[in-house]
């Protein structure tokens, strides 16, 4: 049978008029003054948490802007971007430590701020600022066709506000935020947050995709609790929030487990995502320098026999003719009939200075066979 833990009420800061006061003093005046300190340092608390996350995410975005430079500067040779890829590499490693300290920095803010008593103002909160009724939605199944429609136009209309919610960190913050968005509790957010993950990925953002990836679980991880009580989602992602805010080691092990698993799985997807793309882009280079036999020359010239390949490198007419006619003749002739409908030899072509040059017997014997093959 569980037990009721009863320690978090020994550290709550009792009320401000159940302390003894001396009879001349003005004992409400106290109190409102008293009152007002607490709350001032109170916000003055939270603007410096709020600070260091704007702080945090400055140096995130430079570090993507960074990487980004990194990435840029490794594809060129010239001795100008190498200086300059040593410098963005220093710069990016620098940002990286200065990141991790910054993070520190929130993360000792916010145990700090777990310690600190509780009192009138921290245990009375608003708990909900409108009504929605919690009902289950309508589960007819919608085709393919009418949830790719739907997500375009939630998209559509919502990307911003997504965005911004892919951004955030802080539990109250994106607890808030819910709250005066509930629409973005479905699963079109989700969807897109797992698409944008997959993008920062590719565009190697790494750091910015692991913020993404976070809120991300935070919303499938609604949506999954939603699905188990069976009502809206919007009805019940503050219930994941207290839950997650007060959890047990257990269940955050679980929420942690879920969020490495999930940016392992995005990696994974760029991967494919890149290898595809430059698969394509092979295919299209090779397309592009087929010859007019629809063969690719730099498959063809990497099966010629060595000899034949020297011949090329050193764009020798006679040396090729040689070569030719010390091979065998069915042989030459499907080495040469290759050269051509790769591009590698033109057939006719003259030198520079305009005479044709006397060709082998057996090369001339070679090109009849492959004019007549072309005839048939």
């Amino acid at each position: 049978m569980s037990r009721i833990d009863y320690s978090v009420w020994d550290h709550i800061e009792v009320s401000d008029d159940e302390d003894d006061t001396h009879p001349n003093i003005d004992t409400p005046s106290l109190f409102r003054w008293r009152h007002q300190a607490r709350v001032e340092r109170m916000e003055d608390y939270q603007k410096k948490g709020e600070d260091i996350s704007k702080v945090l995410n400055e140096c995130r975005r430079k570090l993507a802007d960074a990487q980004k430079k990194v990435q840029e500067l490794s594809t060129s040779s010239t001795d100008d971007a190498k200086a300059e890829l040593s410098k963005a590499q220093a710069e990016e490693k620098k940002l990286k430590k200065e990141e991790r300290d910054i993070d520190k920095k929130l993360a000792e803010h916010y145990r700090e701020e777990k310690k600190m008593p509780w009192n009138v103002d921290t245990l009375s909160k608003e708990g909900f600022s409108k009504s929605i009724v919690n009902v289950l939605p309508d589960s007819t199944e919608d085709t393919e066709e009418e949830k790719e429609k739907k997500h375009k136009t939630f998209v559509e209309k919502n990307e911003k506000q997504i965005k911004h919610f892919g951004m955030l960190r802080r539990w109250d913050d994106s607890q808030k935020y819910l709250s005066d968005n509930p629409h973005l509790v479905c699963e079109e957010t989700a969807n897109y947050l797992v698409i944008m993950c997959i993008d920062l990925e590719v565009e190697e953002k790494h750091s910015l995709m692991e913020q993404v990836a976070h809120q991300t679980i935070v919303m499938q991880f609604i949506l999954e609790l939603a699905k188990s009580l069976k009502v809206d989602p919007r009805g019940c992602f503050r219930q994941f929030f207290a839950k997650i805010k007060t959890a047990d080691q257990q269940y955050q092990d679980a929420f942690n487990d879920e969020l490495e698993s999930f940016k392992e799985r995005v990696r994974g997807r760029a991967k494919i995502r890149i290898e595809k793309a430059m698969k394509e882009y092979e295919e299209e280079e090779k397309k592009k320098r087929l010859g007019p036999g629809g063969l690719d020359p730099v498959e063809v010239y990497e099966s010629l026999p060595a000899e034949m390949q020297k011949c090329f490198d050193d764009k020798d007419i006679q040396m090729l003719q040689d070569a030719i006619s010390k091979m065998d003749p069915t042989e030459a002739k499907y080495q040469m009939k290759r050269c051509i409908e790769s591009g590698l030899w033109v057939p006719n072509s003259k030198a520079d200075d305009g005479d044709e040059k006397e060709e082998d017997p057996t090369y001339e014997e070679v090109k009849q066979e492959l004019e007549e093959t072309k005839k048939e």
